[in-house]
């Protein structure tokens, strides 16, 4: 049976209504305690929860209703106030923590929220924890009486997330010319700061947070005013961070993007020349045949996940491999991290680019990126779509005609009710075509009338 709560990145929904109503989100912080302290409370020197938000106005107040949920139930709660959901990961890591809750719905608009749990390891919680958690919210969430507890931030957490980032890069960045994109979100201190310190000369864009802005035209999703910024002031690079700034995207000098699979490239080809790839890359379904077929000239195997960052991670893990990521911009070092994080992902890239002498357009020469399209329906439901016999021929019909030349990628969003099409093969036209007969046919069959693809 699917999950009620979780998705492929914790539980997510517009604030304010189910699942992040206020009785929900009560009895998350009420169950979150249970199970870890029930399984984890006799480690020595461990006794807090951390929790952390991003930019968004609904921050707070969700924040303060996980902490009441939590100390009902006997536990401790420690706030780093507004800071990125690596950062959560990294103090979780390696601080005195029975887990780790961020606040943040990444790059959804404001009106949505989410809650991501991370355990004492670092790593998101493995599918038969939350199921267990998710199985405890139920049963509890209509019996609570929500009581939020009042936080105040502790500075000196996000002081120690951005030390470690700097202690992650043997060298300074003077004569770096880079415009920075926070995306009105979690980022927006934090990334400015960070490579200031290092000795770039920076240029920061949407680092305004109101609490509504976060990801409104800017950020990893919308790089349009970056990339007019980076060539507006000739400079080496830009960088766009997400709301919680798990992801990042990048502009080369030339106006070039770099997403998630131009950085696996560039990374994969630096640690195999080091010897410390291990000839193993995870990635996910969503990555492009062209990242593929390039690391394949370079002797190096792509392996692909499910989407999310968490499966990558158990995948390297699994593998022992060293980088895996997402085309979307997630990005994960394991050198130094447990998840995607959009500021160690830019000092890694950085930093390969200073090494070579060269540029992010020359980092990523040999990608040659196959058509792709993905659509966006939005449905009322979610029915396994091997079960619509009219949209389950239209995919039938592309994997024949591409006979082995294409890829054919038909989901749900974990994270919203979306089905999500992608086409990718050698010709455009003909991926075209394929992506608009799959998206016409789950439209008329679970679309909402009046609402389009996007």
């Amino acid at each position: 049976m699917g999950k009620e709560l979780f998705g492929t990145d914790g539980i997510r929904g517009e604030a304010g209504s189910f699942p992040l109503d206020p009785h929900t989100i009560y009895a998350f912080g009420a169950a979150l305690a249970d199970d870890v302290l029930t399984s984890n409370g006799a480690r020595s020197g461990l006794g807090e929860i951390l929790i952390g938000i991003d930019t968004r106005e609904s921050g707070q107040w969700i924040a303060g209703l996980v902490a009441g949920g939590i100390a009902s139930r006997g536990g401790a709660v420690r706030y780093a106030g507004v800071i990125t959901t690596p950062g959560i990961a990294y103090l979780t890591r390696t601080g005195p923590f029975l887990a780790g809750v961020m606040i943040s719905a990444s790059h959804n608009p404001y009106q949505d929220n989410g809650i991501k749990v991370f355990s004492h390891s670092g790593f998101k919680l493995p599918d038969a924890d939350e199921d267990a958690i998710e199985k405890e919210i139920l049963h509890l969430r209509k019996s609570v009486e929500p009581q939020p507890a009042a936080l105040a931030a502790d500075q000196a957490l996000d002081r120690a997330y951005l030390g470690f980032l700097a202690s992650t890069v043997p060298e300074r960045f003077e004569g770096l010319r880079l415009v920075i994109d926070c995306g009105n979100g979690a980022s927006y201190r934090l990334a400015p700061e960070l490579f200031r310190v290092l000795g770039a000369e920076v240029t920061v864009l949407c680092a305004e947070p109101n609490g509504r802005n976060i990801n409104l035209s800017c950020g990893a999703l919308h790089i349009e005013s970056l990339r007019a910024a980076v060539l507006a002031a000739r400079a080496d690079a830009g960088v766009a961070f997400d709301g919680d700034a798990d992801r990042a995207i990048f502009i080369s000098a030339s106006g070039k993007t770099v997403d998630g699979d131009g950085v696996l490239l560039a990374a994969a080809r630096a640690l195999h020349a080091a010897g410390r790839l291990g000839g193993t890359v995870v990635a996910t379904v969503m990555s492009n045949l062209g990242l593929e077929k390039a690391l394949e000239r370079e002797s190096i195997l792509l392996v692909r996940t499910p989407v999310g960052d968490k499966y990558v991670l158990e995948e390297m893990v699994h593998l022992d491999a060293a980088l895996g990521g997402e085309q979307s911009g997630h990005v994960i070092f394991r050198q130094y991290a447990t998840t995607g994080d959009g500021m160690l992902t830019a000092l890694q890239l950085f930093t390969i680019a200073r090494r070579a002498g060269k540029g992010l357009d020359e980092l990523t020469t040999g990608l040659e990126v196959y058509p792709q399209r993905l659509v966006n329906i939005r449905v009322r439901e979610k029915v396994a779509l091997s079960d619509v016999p009219s949209v389950a021929l239209e995919i039938r019909r592309a994997e024949e005609e591409f006979s082995g030349t294409g890829r054919v990628l038909v989901r749900y969003s974990g994270t919203e009710p979306l089905a999500r099409v992608m086409v990718e093969g050698a010709n455009r036209e003909q991926v075209d075509l394929f992506t608009e007969r799959i998206a016409d046919a789950i439209r008329r069959e679970l679309g909402i009338p009046g609402v389009a693809a996007s």
